[in-house]
């Protein structure tokens, strides 16, 4: 391999890592304050997509406009999912918030179907100027995009560096929401001790309702970068970049923002970085993933970043 394809290989897997791990800062939000998988998680991240491709197709909304409205019907989704699934049963067994999580997944997927019929659409009507004829790379079908930015002899797609910097952009507000607001200091109580935090006057479930708002929003931003890149929508197009997205979050460890963002990162990396030095295991690019999922379990189930559980005596 190239030093110049070296680079490509290295920026095309920080983009697509920065996905996974705006995807998994919601699974590990999350889980942070409920212990809970959201299952859901990544079918807001189609409902986004979905949300984003009708407001410019349908009702003809401009596409900067289009994205804020996705963005915000993927926030008040992920509000509605957390009122009327998960707290009705928020003192019930685990078991229990774990079979509702499966259960509001499939359901959000066959709401797709019945909606949207499952016929795959495109999103090349969304963002044309992004996006160009699908070719084949190393195997894999991938989009050629229009405009690219050559920089010493590396050609770097312009959406590849859109989704970096919107990611760094994104995190960085996540950031100071959480560690420099009421709400954030208020996250991180509820995250540690939920009784006593309510003693203190706090609104436990309105901050945890703001919780998968602010994890579905990320998801939102996530699903519309991935769905520029592979501008192809279908009812079930969130599950595998979710899946990925929770091995992160599981990789990084799970219940740590900088964790999650760390294993999206690497998973992202390692992910290219294999198809790019093996190409003939291009076809066994998803497999690696789940390789990796058992290996951390396996050597280090807290994760990278995670803590161990104190066990109460």
């Amino acid at each position: 391999m190239s030093f110049n394809n070296f680079i490509q290989n290295l920026l095309n897997g920080i983009s697509i890592g920065s996905l996974y791990a705006l995807i998994a800062v919601g699974y590990t939000m999350v889980y942070g304050i409920l212990k809970l998988i959201n299952f859901a998680h990544g079918d807001v991240f189609m409902m986004a997509v979905y949300f984003c491709f009708y407001a410019v197709t349908l009702f003809t909304v401009p596409w900067w406009l289009s994205v804020i409205i996705a963005v915000a019907g993927a926030a008040l989704l992920g509000f509605l999912i957390d009122r009327v699934a998960y707290k009705p049963i928020r003192n019930a067994p685990r078991i229990s918030a774990l079979i509702t999580a499966i259960g509001v997944s499939f359901f959000l997927e066959s709401l797709a179907v019945v909606l949207f019929s499952g016929v795959a659409k495109s999103f090349r009507k969304v963002f044309p100027s992004f996006l160009g004829e699908m070719i084949i790379i190393g195997g894999e079908e991938q989009v050629k995009y229009g405009q690219n930015v050559i920089v010493g002899g590396t050609r770097i797609p312009v959406i590849t560096i859109i989704t970096i910097i919107t990611t760094a952009a994104v995190l960085l507000i996540l950031w100071r929401i959480v560690y420099h607001t009421k709400q954030g200091m208020a996250m991180r109580a509820v995250s540690m001790d939920i009784p006593t935090t309510s003693l203190m006057g706090v609104n436990v479930n309105n901050i945890i309702g703001m919780t998968f708002a602010l994890g579905s929003a990320l998801a939102g931003i996530g699903g519309i970068l991935w769905a520029i890149r592979y501008p192809q929508l279908w009812p079930y197009m969130g599950f595998l970049p979710g899946i990925k997205a929770f091995i992160a979050a599981i990789l990084g460890g799970i219940g740590s923002i900088f964790g999650a963002v760390v294993g999206g990162l690497i998973l992202g990396v390692l992910e290219i970085m294999i198809v790019g030095f093996f190409p003939s295991l291009a076809g066994y690019k998803d497999a690696f993933a789940f390789l990796i999922l058992i290996v951390v379990l396996s050597v280090k189930p807290s994760g990278l970043m995670g803590q161990k559980e104190i066990k109460k005596v």
